[in-house]
């Protein structure tokens, strides 16, 4: 089992869900953070003068899925969110040491889904 993390720009989201969606990946998890990679956030000119904004707005994915599905969801993310320019975004892959399904009390890949 592994979570799979990733931060997209917000504009691609329903890219990659629909990129998701084709690898029968359904079970994501969607917040909106803030964050900033190499590029330092925005310059913006206020007042004349140049200042650099401190964050952008991204979006965070987190999705369990079981090692079958790993490839199949890195790749649908990638597809869905390249655009090619820098801020692309990253994936992580996290080892995922268990899952409970609440409802049932499943655990382990049978409660991932």
């Amino acid at each position: 089992m592994k979570l799979i993390i990733a931060i997209i720009q917000p504009d691609r989201l329903e890219a990659v869900k629909q990129e998701l969606y084709k690898q029968e990946v359904f079970l994501i998890t969607v917040n909106e953070v803030l964050g900033h990679g190499r590029q330092m956030g925005v310059a913006e000119v206020y007042r004349g003068t140049k200042e650099m904004g401190n964050l952008l707005r991204k979006i965070r994915l987190e999705i369990a899925v079981n090692e079958d599905f790993v490839e199949k969801t890195i790749t649908a993310i990638v597809k869905g969110a390249q655009t090619g320019e820098s801020g692309d975004g990253k994936i992580f892959v996290i080892d995922l040491v268990e899952c409970v399904r609440i409802r049932t009390e499943e655990r382990g890949h049978i409660a991932i889904g």
